[in-house]
């Protein structure tokens, strides 16, 4: 029976450690346990709440590659740094550009929430709000682009390029050492993709020590990363309209397409029954987890990584009013995923898991890693 582990009391013995810089604060994040509703009690996964970090999963990373590139020589002492971001990556930057010296310009779109603007700006990020999406990009193309003309009329400006950088990738093998430090051994890991980052550098460095890994993905309907056409999204942080490099394809599984109604229920579960919740990414990685834990064998020790928490998301995924006006609210979810044999089978709308990934492009890793090395 997969039981959680036991409590232990040695932390109470000593007090804690004191930060003297922000970014100390980054990382040593805790995990819960998760069972009812998701699934029976004993039958349940153990969440790595990201949230506990300052700015949310994306601290690794955003700290991680601008330490990298001014390592390289990249990134001058005192030099821009401009990225696009739909928010997480953008609070992460913020702290890496005050933790090493750096004034941050976030390019984003009007599906940033105004709180998570005002957030960055507070934090001493400028926020740059591209107008129209791209013909064939969508929203990340159009971000991209804009992006590129910044650093253009601005010499020395650096892009961490996070959809292609391997640095996004490395950033998270702390991440993994800390599941494995945690959990002892891992199962079966369940992680949403954007970028693609923070799923294969967890799930490469896991494999060193549990060889026998299951990696789950977890998308977003409109989402193209797994072969879906694109299509409008209203959740952020996971699913993509580009091709991101980052994507390990021959790591995972299988893949799983989340629509919001859905995600907005588990996250709104998590909240009423384990006091921890999230946003879009969140809600969407624990419908599959708890799908993960009432399918595969009792005993399986299953880790889910719960990207940030759910305070940006205050008016949206948990208002009411704007859930009722985006037909989010009232609906019966279902138990199970609708089934598809390959990923362009249909256009999947709701809850959907196929069984078979593969790089839409046809890249095989070699040509990845290719595009990647700089």
């Amino acid at each position: 029976m997969n039981i959680p582990l036991l409590e232990s009391d040695a932390r109470h013995t000593s007090l804690p450690l004191v930060a003297r810089r922000p970014s100390q604060l980054v990382g040593s994040t805790p995990v819960l346990w998760i069972d009812e509703p998701f699934a029976a009690p004993g039958r349940g996964f153990y969440a790595k709440l990201e949230g506990a970090n300052p700015g949310g999963i994306k601290d690794r990373p955003g700290l991680h590659m601008i330490r990298e590139a001014r390592r390289r020589g990249e990134l001058e002492p005192g030099t821009p740094i401009v990225e696009s971001s739909s928010g997480t990556l953008g609070l992460g930057l913020a702290l890496a550009g005050l933790t090493f010296g750096h004034p941050v310009t976030v390019v984003t779109d009007p599906g940033m929430e105004p709180s998570m603007i005002r957030l960055l700006t507070t934090l001493g990020a400028h926020v740059d709000q591209v107008a129209a999406p791209h013909a064939d990009g969508g929203w990340q193309q159009a971000r991209r682009e804009r992006v590129a003309e910044l650093l253009a009329r601005t010499p020395g400006a650096y892009c961490t390029d996070q959809y292609h950088n391997p640095d996004n990738v490395t950033a998270y093998r702390p991440l993994a050492t800390e599941l494995i430090a945690q959990l002892g051994s891992v199962d079966v890991l369940v992680a949403s993709v954007g970028t693609g980052g923070h799923s294969a550098g967890t799930a490469s460095v896991l494999r060193e020590a549990c060889p026998g890994l299951t990696l789950i993905g977890v998308d977003s309907v409109g989402s193209t990363i797994f072969g879906q056409p694109a299509g409008p999204r209203l959740m952020r942080g996971l699913g993509s309209s580009i091709y991101p490099s980052n994507v390990d394809y021959a790591a995972f599984a299988e893949v799983h397409w989340v629509a919001p109604a859905e995600a907005v229920w588990a996250c709104r579960q998590l909240a009423r029954r384990h006091h921890a919740s999230g946003g879009w990414s969140v809600g969407a990685v624990a419908l599959v987890a708890g799908w993960a834990a009432r399918t595969y064998p009792s005993g399986t020790r299953i880790a889910a990584v719960f990207p940030d928490g759910p305070h940006r998301y205050l008016e949206t995924v948990y208002n009411d009013a704007w859930c009722l006006e985006h037909q989010l609210l009232g609906q019966e979810q279902p138990s199970e995923p609708d089934e598809i044999a390959e990923p362009f089978e249909c256009v999947v709308t709701g809850w959907t898991r196929c069984g078979k990934v593969r790089d839409p492009l046809g890249r095989t890793p070699a040509q990845r890693t290719e595009a990647v090395v700089r």
